[in-house]
Order: C-alpha cells, then sequence, then structure tokens
C-alpha cells in the first residue's frame, strides 16, 4: 500500500482544473475502463458471490460502484467499493455511503490487503476513505458557482407569506472524495 503522503500527491497530480475534465482525466480509455472495472466486479463476486452487484456512473468522477450486501460480507455491514474515472483510483466503505459517519467500520486488515492486491493486479491504487475525507484543496471547482448563488438567494428571499425561512445549515466544505468519486 502507498503511504499517505505519496497518495496525497497522487490525488493532486491527477486533478486537472479543465472544466472539460471534471469526470474523467485527459486521454480517457473508455473502453479499458470499462474492461478493468468489469474484472474488478468479478473479483468481488468471486470473493463475496453472487449477491454482489455492479453499477457504473454517469455525469460522475467516478465510473462505477460494487456492492455487497451486510449478509455477504460476514462483518454485518454492507460494503461498496467503488473505482474512479481517475488514476483510477478505488475506495471502500460500509453502510449506506461512502463518506459518511463510520464508513470505514468494519472494514478489516485482511479485506485491505486483499483489495490493494486486487487493485495493484488491476493497475489501479486503492485510497483509505479516511484520507479521501480530508478538506479538498485542489484547484478543481466543484461544484456551479453561478447556480449555487441563484440557489442562495432564492433560499434567502422571503418567503410568498413574507415570513423568512428558516435558515439551513452550511453546506460543508468538499473533501476529496467528492472531487473523485462523486456526482458532478
Amino acid at each position: 500500500m502507498l503511504s499517505l503522503d505519496r497518495l496525497r500527491e497522487l490525488l493532486r497530480e491527477l486533478d486537472d482544473p479543465d472544466p472539460a475534465h471534471r469526470e474523467m482525466p485527459r486521454d480517457y480509455d473508455v473502453p479499458a475502463a470499462r474492461q478493468r472495472f468489469r474484472r474488478f466486479a468479478d473479483a468481488l463476486e468471486r470473493r463475496f458471490g453472487p449477491s454482489v452487484s455492479a453499477g457504473m456512473g454517469q455525469d460522475s468522477s467516478f465510473l462505477g460502484v460494487v456492492s455487497a450486501p451486510a449478509d455477504a460480507t460476514g462483518t454485518g455491514l454492507p460494503l461498496r467499493v467503488a473505482m474512479s474515472n481517475f488514476g483510477p483510483f478505488v475506495t471502500a466503505g460500509t453502510g449506506l455511503g461512502l463518506g459518511m459517519p463510520g464508513c470505514e467500520d468494519g472494514i478489516d486488515d485482511e479485506f485491505l490487503i486483499w483489495l490493494d492486491e486486487l487493485c495493484t493486479e488491476l493497475g489501479c491504487i486503492y485510497v483509505p476513505i479516511e484520507l479521501l475525507m480530508e478538506p479538498y484543496d485542489g484547484p478543481t471547482a466543484l461544484g456551479d458557482n453561478e447556480a449555487d448563488e441563484a440557489i442562495l438567494a432564492t433560499l434567502a428571499a422571503p418567503s410568498a407569506d413574507g415570513e423568512e425561512e428558516e435558515e439551513e445549515e452550511d453546506d460543508l466544505p468538499p473533501v476529496w472524495l467528492d472531487r473523485y468519486f462523486q456526482y458532478m
């Protein structure tokens, strides 16, 4: 497994600020990426059984997600393993969503060693979810600032009955998971 410092370097190296490359890197080989993902999903199905499901992303910086239900993982928790379009980076989490509190619970060292070996075999790089939850400080604009401003202005306007809406909690700042494993 690569060191956290080396993984941080790779996350930054592959972060292209060009808006045309938010979902996938320049020179992206879609057929090769899909074949790699299929091999990745097949390996997870061999490990966890036929109840594993796989799906590809659209309008996202991730290629696809493979899910294993709780009864197949042996941990009592469902498992989600995602492959990014970039690197391609791979991450894993338990529960209902990557990046949710506690999503690293139930992932043991034996599985991580296996996953890292699979990633190496397929030319992928495993990135722990803990690292991906660090604040994003790269050059890519992760939101549509004009649309965000319009939405915020609408939310800040008084309602039709003259009462102001209750103030929502501030959005959380983006993290590296948002850059490489989310919908764009």
